[in-house]
């Protein structure tokens, strides 16, 4: 049986009833598979002894001493058991807030073992946070390495460690290999019930390592193994191919005011090449802020309008989708193209023939937000899906487009640069384009770190540049004032800033709660010019482009996300104009947001920021909810194991390769994995 088949409810091991089981609950833990797969977060080395008289910061005590005395201070609710102990080096006592119950489990004159933090207070070594028990002769009072489990309110260490004990010597032994034996020796790998037993109880820190490297290999090769099935699926995909002659294309670039970057060129070969192939695109077309990624993908567009087929080009904001419709009408309109704009705002009355035109082909390219995959929504002929910003979409609305189409080809965007870790586990079945180059004549932001209680400073420089007829940003991490934190807030600071800072200037609002319109009518005022100082949140990050921008204050900076603060620097350096980016960060700031601040400050490069975030924050906070939910990896991490990433993709792929409908004997295990549907964690 494999290990995700074991659906037993946690109910079926011995003594776990509803109350244990709803703790368990709040860990995701519901099944005996999702008990096993709980894996350790760190371990605890209790292979030797520490003496209460060797405590230190960073050294836990682990020791067997006897209790001396019991007792009690403070009064009424607050009394407080005081255990005082003694080893062979020293006297201490354990604090015992909250546990009174350990009056009786630990009795005078027993001989307990002893393991947790210590320090000197009051005159004495004590401890509150320990573990502790009365040793029973013949049990080892060295356990060696010992798991470390998340955890939540009213479950302990010991008792999840008792559980999943229990479950591995009922269930665990059972569990069968998830890799071919031929595999399994080849690299060197633990047997997976082996495995299990030894990633939570180890008995070595090689032992441990083994296990770890078992467990994330078999986890990555059958992602890659998923990976490598979809793209053999597609190949056997056929798309009629019309032969066309390119020409709406040369036309747009014969009226563009500028010339495609080599870059841009070398992805928009790719891209058509992909297009004119008879099995459907899928490809990944990521550029850092400001790099030509649109004019590309509108002239992708164009291709598959002259073969007569329809395009829908999705974005996750309408001002995002809002500027990309702008671009599209003043460059393709001159050439005939017939756009729709459609959202969820979109008035009633103006809908239906909207929808009517769309689904009988009287519209060429529509764009829009997610009402473009409405179930009211219907296209005659959807041949290419275009996804802006795809990041900010989960899976399902990804392909609730998708499957508007029929076997459409695929173009995801992102200006949020892949680290090629999670290129090859999320994006793994696209095909990747990069555009590393910005356009010529743009200059570097040049970025500025401020400490709070500097704003006098910045403020003045901020004036130097609109005096000049420049515009500026200033971003805050808040609509208003809250309860939960003191920080500034866009609502306050537009107030204060038009009164206190610049009464000559007119500045404008932008946030989420206004309504479209207002939107709209905030924005047009600043494209044209007539609001100096734009006072917004991070709903700006994208789809704001003002070439008039030339400065960006961003307050409270520790707040907001690497990627975030590199999108949202991205508003300004726009043209030939010097810009300058401000990032102001309050006086208590921790480690991380330190980390961010001072890479934001080293570099302007997207693709190396994209790389530092991965390490900062790892690989599921770096995608946010909607994408790291397809990221479902319970103990592999791309980054760190990115060499056993290479080795289990090239391994999936070659087998792949070798025997496409896994139908050889010694691919038999991959067959009945897939046919059960038991995958690991489906990509």
């Amino acid at each position: 049986m494999f290990l995700r088949e074991l659906k037993q409810p946690v109910e079926s091991l011995r003594n776990v009833g509803p109350a244990l089981a709803s703790k368990l609950g709040r860990l995701g833990i519901g099944t005996i598979a999702e008990l096993l797969t709980h894996y350790p977060r760190d371990y605890e080395d209790r292979s030797a002894f520490v003496p209460l008289s060797r405590f230190t910061d960073k050294n836990p005590v682990h020791t067997l001493a006897q209790v001396v005395a019991h007792e009690w201070f403070g009064y009424g609710a607050m009394r407080t058991l005081k255990i005082r102990v003694r080893d062979e080096s020293s006297e201490a006592v354990l604090l015992c807030f909250n546990r009174p119950f350990l009056e009786k489990s630990l009795p005078l004159g027993s001989r307990i073992l002893i393991h947790g933090k210590f320090q000197f207070r009051y005159g004495e070594i004590q401890s509150s946070a320990f573990e502790a028990e009365v040793h029973r002769e013949g049990s080892d009072p060295l356990p060696g390495l010992l798991p470390l489990y998340s955890l939540t309110d009213g479950l302990t260490q010991t008792a999840l460690r008792k559980l999943i004990r229990r479950a591995l010597e009922m269930y665990g032994r059972r569990v069968e290999n998830e890799l071919s034996p031929e595999l399994i020796a080849a690299r060197a790998l633990m047997a997976k019930a082996e495995a299990l037993r030894a990633i939570h109880f180890p008995s070595s820190e090689a032992e441990k390592s083994l296990a770890r490297t078992s467990l994330a290999y078999e986890e990555l090769f059958h992602f890659q193994l998923g990976i490598a099935l979809r793209i053999q699926a597609r190949k056997l995909q056929s798309v009629e191919r019309k032969p066309i002659q390119g020409i709406l294309g040369r036309r747009l670039l014969e009226r563009l005011p500028f010339s495609l970057t080599p870059d841009q060129s070398k992805v928009l070969e790719e891209i058509q090449a992909d297009m004119d192939r008879p099995q459907p695109m899928a490809r990944l077309l990521q550029g850092d802020v400001g790099s030509g990624k649109t004019i590309v993908a509108l002239l992708a567009a164009l291709r598959a309008v002259e073969r007569g087929s329809q395009v829908a080009i999705m974005a996750p904001t309408e001002l995002l989708a809002r500027q990309h419709a702008a671009t599209a009408a003043k460059l393709l309109e001159p050439l005939g193209i017939r756009l729709a704009f459609l959202t969820g705002n979109v008035d009633d009355a103006f809908r239906p023939p909207l929808l009517k035109a769309l689904s009988s082909g009287e519209v060429d390219i529509v764009l829009g937000t997610h009402a473009l995959f409405s179930p009211d929504v219907l296209y005659r002929n959807l041949r290419l899906v275009v996804i802006d910003e795809q990041h900010r979409f989960g899976v399902a609305q990804r392909g609730a487009l998708y499957k508007k189409g029929d076997i459409p080809d695929l173009l995801m965007m992102t200006a949020t640069p892949i680290p090629r870790s999670l290129a090859l586990t999320l994006f793994g079945d696209l095909a990747v384009s990069s555009i590393r180059s910005l356009p010529p004549g743009r200059r570097p932001v040049i970025t500025h770190l401020a400490k709070e209680g500097n704003e006098a400073k910045v403020y003045k420089f901020v004036d130097s540049l609109v005096s000049q007829g420049r515009q500026a940003f200033f971003v805050y991490p808040l609509i208003e004032e809250s309860e939960k934190a003191e920080l500034k807030n866009v609502q306050n600071m537009a107030a204060f800033l038009a009164k206190k800072i610049y009464p000559r200037y007119t500045l404008g609002l932008l946030h989420s709660r206004l309504k479209e319109d207002e939107k709209r009518e905030v924005m047009d005022a600043f494209i044209e010019g007539k609001i100096q100082i734009l006072v917004a949140t991070s709903l700006i990050e994208v789809g704001v482009d003002i070439p008039n921008a030339a400065v960006m204050v961003i307050e409270h900076a520790e707040r907001f996300g690497l990627s975030a603060l590199h999108q949202l620097r991205g508003r300004i350096g726009r043209s030939g104009h010097q810009s300058y980016c401000f990032l102001v960060y309050s006086k208590e700031i921790g480690e991380e947001a330190v980390q961010r601040l001072k890479a934001l400050y080293s570099s302007t490069d997207g693709f190396a920021l994209a790389e530092e975030d991965l390490k900062i924050r790892g690989p599921g906070e770096l995608l946010g909810t909607a994408q790291s939910g397809a990221l479902r990896l319970l103990i592999a991490d791309p980054l760190r194991d990115f060499e056993l990433l290479k080795s289990a993709r090239a391994e999936a792929f070659s087998l792949v390769k070798e025997d496409p409908s896994l139908l050889f004997p010694a691919h038999e295990v991959y067959r009945r994995i897939i046919e059960n549907k038991a995958t690991p964690r489906e990509p």
